[in-house]
């Protein structure tokens, strides 16, 4: 189900949308990690300021458990707001939401980036270098490498939106990126290997934001 919010930067043919995955219960933390504050705003501000920030639109958010408390951090920012009602399901259902709305959009973009909510050290600049490897090096997927692995954010072309949409339960997008190694890029993001699941991270999330 879309709720839609007014978005002042409609997408353009053939550009990069973006979608935040934040429909999690947080349950590990024990309290919702989007509301957790990093640097004078929430958790879920932050990572939407950080997508508008970037060349992608249209922004989409997903949100599942808790919404009504968490579409009030959105006030006044020109994102599209998603409910995911099926968020228990698992990540794969949040993926299923984000690109539901943004297929729906007039001019279907020609590509995704998936992000997550809780990955704070993401910037603007890694999303944007997500889509100039797209546009420079014609491959399919672009991903984040950090720690050994790859993984989001990370960018998909129109041609794995079907992948994305059969995605189930906790499968998130690593299995598409691992499954078409040949027709991927990447990019070096150490700032991606840090998320909030647990209480010592979210120890340090408010460290990290008291150094500003």
């Amino acid at each position: 189900m879309r709720q839609p919010t007014k978005n002042s930067n409609p997408p353009s043919p053939a550009g990069t949308a973006l979608s935040i995955l934040a429909a999690g219960a947080s349950t590990r933390l024990g309290q919702p990690k989007q509301l957790l504050p990093f640097r004078g705003r929430s958790l879920l501000r932050h990572a939407a300021e950080t997508a508008l920030a970037s060349v992608c639109r249209p922004v989409v958010v997903v949100l599942g458990a808790g919404v009504e408390q968490l579409r009030s951090e959105l006030i006044a920012l020109p994102v599209t707001v998603t409910l995911n009602p099926a968020w228990a399901e698992g990540m794969a259902s949040s993926i299923r939401a984000g690109l539901g709305t943004v297929t729906s959009e007039a001019h279907e973009p020609d590509s995704v980036v998936i992000m997550l909510c809780d990955q704070p050290l993401i910037t603007a600049a890694t999303l944007d270098q997500l889509v100039k490897v797209h546009r420079t090096e014609n491959r399919g997927i672009v991903a984040c490498e950090y720690v050994e692995t790859l993984g989001v954010p990370a960018l998909f072309s129109r041609k794995y939106f079907p992948e994305l949409a059969g995605l189930a339960g906790d499968q998130g997008a690593r299995k598409i990126i691992v499954k078409h190694n040949n027709n991927l890029s990447r990019i070096p993001a150490p700032e991606a290997a840090f998320d909030v699941d647990r209480l010592e991270q979210a120890a340090r999330l408010e460290a990290l934001g008291q150094a500003g």
